[in-house]
């Protein structure tokens, strides 16, 4: 049976003090009042005192206390388990609170650009983001070719999936790579090859894009300049990604496009083919460089960060 503390009576009403039980374990540890106080920060009389106390609310003496040792006592190393779990107990409460508390609340406005709102890395940062921020509020925005960096810049997008190139002032955290392919009219003979070498695309117009889109971006799309040093042709101008698809179905130029293209961009009229020795492309999460500190973009490219990097092949 439990002892009690001599002249106490019955336990107080009183509940302990997650700080009482803390002390106590420190005490059950050190087995030394001055160890136990100076590792509590206390000094010696108050963790005696607070140590008196905890035996009057609990109704048992933990500590037998003699000129030269401290030991517990039956009742103190029976209730040594249950202490230990109280504290730990309270440490995973205030964790939890303060996770809680961390979480953003707010909206975020996520551009998108194309089929990037359906690749599966884009969705994984999504959910990631929403699991660690339920609170958050999450607008996905369809961006066209101009839009999706001048978004960035103008702050009405907070980050964007997209596809770099980008120009100076964006950052960029990678999510996956897959190779390019040619996108051309159905009815064109080189549209029935099972894969084409990048020279025998050099008479063909490319679609091009407004004067507004930053030309680093374009320029690596359109493959110009070419390896062997051919110019690159223009033709019509397209804003977004229906646009371009039109142009290349009526015939009158191709474009290069990512791989996965031909599951998310199928139309009458247009065609894909493997291109020979043409570099690979990559999905990236984009944020203006200035605004990388923002607490609901240090949310988004801390999710982006926890997916792994998916490499796909042709």
């Amino acid at each position: 049976m439990a002892e009690r503390p001599s002249g106490t009576g019955p336990a107080s009403s009183v509940e302990p003090s997650i700080h009482q039980l803390r002390l106590f374990l420190t005490l059950s540890e050190e087995l030394h009042f001055g160890q136990a106080a100076a590792r509590s920060f206390i000094t010696q009389s108050a963790l005696s005192q607070q140590i008196r106390s905890l035996e009057k609310r609990l109704g048992v003496t933990l500590f037998e206390r003699s000129s030269r040792a401290v030991s517990l006592t039956a009742a103190g190393q029976a209730l040594l388990p249950d202490i230990q779990a109280a504290v730990e107990a309270m440490a995973r409460l205030r964790r939890a609170a303060e996770a809680q508390g961390r979480q953003l609340s707010g909206r975020l406005r996520v551009g998108t650009i194309g089929a990037e709102a359906a690749m599966p890395h884009t969705r994984a940062v999504l959910q990631t983001l929403r699991r660690r921020h339920p609170r958050l509020e999450v607008q996905v925005l369809s961006l066209n070719f101009v839009d999706h960096l001048g978004a960035l810049y103008r702050r009405e997008a907070d980050v964007v999936f997209l596809r770099p190139p980008v120009p100076d002032g964006i950052e960029l955290h990678r999510l996956a790579t897959e190779p390019r392919v040619a996108c051309l009219p159905s009815g064109d003979p080189l549209a029935a090859l099972p894969r084409l070498a990048l020279d025998q695309l050099s008479r063909y117009p490319v679609v091009d894009v407004p004067p507004q889109v930053p030309r680093v971006w374009w320029d690596f799309w359109a493959v110009d300049p070419r390896p062997d040093g051919t110019p690159v042709r223009y033709g019509p101008v397209a804003a977004d990604m229906e646009a371009l698809l039109h142009t290349v179905a009526e015939g009158e130029a191709m474009a290069f496009l990512p791989a996965s293209a031909r599951d998310l961009f199928r139309r009458p009229g247009v065609s894909y083919v493997d291109v020979e020795g043409l570099p690979p492309c990559t999905s990236a999460l984009a944020w203006a460089a200035e605004h990388r500190d923002n607490p609901l973009v240090a949310a988004v490219r801390q999710a982006a960060r926890s997916v792994p990097h998916s490499r796909a092949h042709p």
